[in-house]
């Protein structure tokens, strides 16, 4: 995930030079509200570098201005189809006002340009047409997963009626 989220950082050399300015700064994601069913996810603790990248932190480490980022992850298969569909995830922001501007201003600015990247390996038309593919396949899934949390909300809120 660092690798990626690099990748995208490093793709504009703007967003670089606006992180390098919190070189040695840290933030925590955290996913709130994750279903009690799947596993635990611990917290990912990142401190941007001087070259205005992220890696990973060590947990109690000495780290300045401290972000906490909560992302909603009560349906994480239904967000991450939202994602794949360009639509932007619920955060809430905690910390220094400054550092959370920049990270919003990534938020808003940067994205991952799938296609580009596939085009590199197997060539831009057959990565176009890969990513309508992909596209089609994750709208219909997040319809899919729509239909079916409308079904069990009215399936809950019935119960709670008799």
């Amino acid at each position: 995930m660092i690798l990626l989220l690099n990748h995208i950082v490093g793709r504009e050399p703007q967003a670089m030079a606006r992180l390098a300015r919190y070189a040695g700064c840290s933030l925590v994601l955290h996913l709130q509200s994750w279903p009690a069913q799947l596993p635990a996810v611990p917290d990912l603790l990142l401190a941007v570098t001087p070259a205005g990248l992220f890696e990973l932190a060590e947990p109690g480490g000495d780290r300045s201005e401290l972000l906490r980022i909560e992302l909603d992850a009560s349906n994480p298969a239904l967000q991450l189809l939202s994602l794949l569909l360009g639509d932007r995830p619920h955060v809430t922001v905690q910390g220094d006002a400054g550092f959370a501007g920049e990270i919003h201003w990534l938020m808003d600015n940067l994205s991952w340009d799938a296609t580009d990247d596939l085009s590199n390996l197997i060539g831009a038309a057959p990565a176009h047409q890969l990513a309508r593919w992909g596209k089609a396949v994750a709208e219909g899934l997040a319809g899919l997963a729509g239909t079916a949390a409308a079904i069990r909300s009215r399936t809950a809120s019935g119960r709670e009626a008799a």
